[in-house]
């Protein structure tokens, strides 16, 4: 498991969906991931330490978890089937970490709001992830993607096309 960390979330200008981009810890390997709205803007609200009057459901649920006496450890993005991710919370419960399978915006929305990691795991990084260097978009896997794959991945190479690599390299306030 590689630890990660939430860059940015940004709206895709051509279909205007949401897509969170992680960052491994460290080195320029990015994993960007489509989100819903709502889940982009619940992960948003609490990066940017917004106050809200009533709680959002992954509000909820960590004070349900808090409740029982349970804690969330991290959460992983384990795998990738298909163009969908997949992740994993892993909460402790009296002396028993418990495995919770969970879409990963839902897992990133809690872990910001509980303050845990969150990691991807090497295949999906291999697959998904890719690398920045000064000149160039790269594959995580440097190059090793099987065409069927390569075919499925198809929506997230459109989307980095669009990026602007320039952004990638400024600093946040």
């Amino acid at each position: 498991m590689i630890e990660m960390s939430i860059d940015s979330i940004r709206v895709s200008m051509m279909n205007y969906q949401r897509v969170v981009i992680l960052k491994e810890k460290g080195t320029n390997r990015y994993l960007p991931i489509w989100i819903g709205p709502a889940e982009a803007d619940a992960i948003a609200v609490k990066l940017q330490n917004v106050e809200l009057a009533r709680p959002l459901t992954h509000d909820l649920l960590r004070s349900v978890i808090d409740s029982l006496g349970a804690s969330v450890e991290f959460v992983v993005v384990n795998e990738l089937q298909n163009d969908t991710f997949y992740a994993k919370l892993y909460i402790r419960v009296d002396s028993q970490q418990i495995e919770v399978d969970s879409r990963p915006s839902d897992a990133m929305a809690l872990a910001v709001r509980v303050g845990v990691p969150i990691f991807a795991e090497e295949s999906v990084l291999d697959k998904a992830g890719i690398t920045l260097d000064e000149e160039t978009v790269k594959p995580a896997s440097g190059g090793k993607i099987n065409e069927d794959e390569l075919r499925g991945l198809s929506a997230y190479e459109e989307f980095i096309n669009t990026l602007d690599l320039d952004d990638f390299n400024k600093r946040k306030s």
